[in-house]
């Protein structure tokens, strides 16, 4: 998969410290990606019939509008300190902030987004917006949560699904674009065939599911090299299960990318356990690649 360097990069807004640091991530993001980036925010209020302007008895600088462009020029400039020379826009967008960042979705590279936002209403601490979006939207979706790692390798989740086969490509365009080591891996709950180099395991638990499963792994590393020479990349089978072996390994990565779905995912489910665990759990920016839609 290629990077789309015409399609901006777009990070939603809306004064939280999270969103800050959404920010950040996502200038640094267009920045590597030499694409503009685009700032939105979603004005809600309208929608809640609240006055836009600020009351007669009140402060000039006291409308929700008015709070709205302070918001939008604060993250304006926290991109401009992070990516000086990218190109950023800016738009205010009537509307609640999962349909926003939806349509948003559709024009853009990448979506990023802060792991808690601010609460419409009462401000309370929300992680359902990045949970919606990363489940429906028409981008990869990054998610900014945990540390950034800079040292870190980019990691990638595999179970040989649609969704792994896509985020495997993310994958290595990011690790490419970071000029990071790409690590491929897979968890699996039985024990591990013995060519992982396993000491516990023994020649009768290597049945024909573990060999086509190391086969598989093998040839999807070497497609990798062939695309991506300039990569170094490695790849491992961890035995246990999936959502703990995967949050785990967030601790030391620089970025975790998972498919939205993995296989034997439900299709009325547009997160799967894995990416749902590292979403919540993980402990480093995590990016999500949906399927394309037929």
């Amino acid at each position: 998969m290629r990077t789309d360097t015409s399609a901006p990069v777009v990070v939603g807004v809306d004064g939280s410290p999270a969103a800050l640091a959404a920010v950040r991530l996502a200038a640094r993001e267009a920045a590597l990606r030499k694409c503009p980036l685009r700032l939105v925010h979603a004005f809600i209020w309208p929608q809640l019939k609240a006055p836009r302007a600020h009351l007669p008895a009140g402060p000039p600088e006291g409308g929700l509008r008015q709070q709205a462009e302070r918001t939008v020029a604060d993250a304006v400039a926290e991109a401009t300190r992070a990516a000086p020379d990218r190109v950023v826009i800016d738009e205010i967008v009537d509307g609640s902030p999962a349909p926003v960042l939806l349509r948003e979705s559709r024009r853009a590279g990448l979506l990023v987004l802060g792991y808690h936002g601010l609460g419409a209403v009462t401000g309370a601490l929300i992680g359902s917006v990045a949970t919606q979006v990363a489940g429906h939207a028409a981008c990869p979706v990054m998610v900014a949560r945990g540390e950034n790692h800079a040292d870190g390798p980019v990691m990638v989740g595999v179970d040989g699904s649609p969704w792994s086969e896509r985020a495997v490509a993310f994958a290595a365009e990011e690790a490419a674009l970071r000029a990071a080591r790409l690590v491929v891996l897979h968890a699996r709950n039985g024990p591990l065939p013995v060519a992982t180099g396993d000491p516990e395991a023994t020649a009768s638990d290597v049945d024909a599911s573990d060999a086509d499963e190391e086969v598989a792994l093998t040839a999807t590393v070497a497609a990798l090299r062939a695309r991506h020479p300039q990569v170094p990349m490695t790849h491992r089978l961890v035995q246990g299960r999936a959502t703990r072996v995967f949050v785990a390994e967030s601790a030391g990565a620089q970025l975790m990318v998972v498919g939205a779905r993995g296989r034997g995912g439900f299709p009325g489910l547009r997160l799967g356990g894995v990416s749902q665990a590292v979403l919540h759990h993980g402990s480093c920016p995590l990016t999500i690649v949906q399927e394309p839609q037929p």
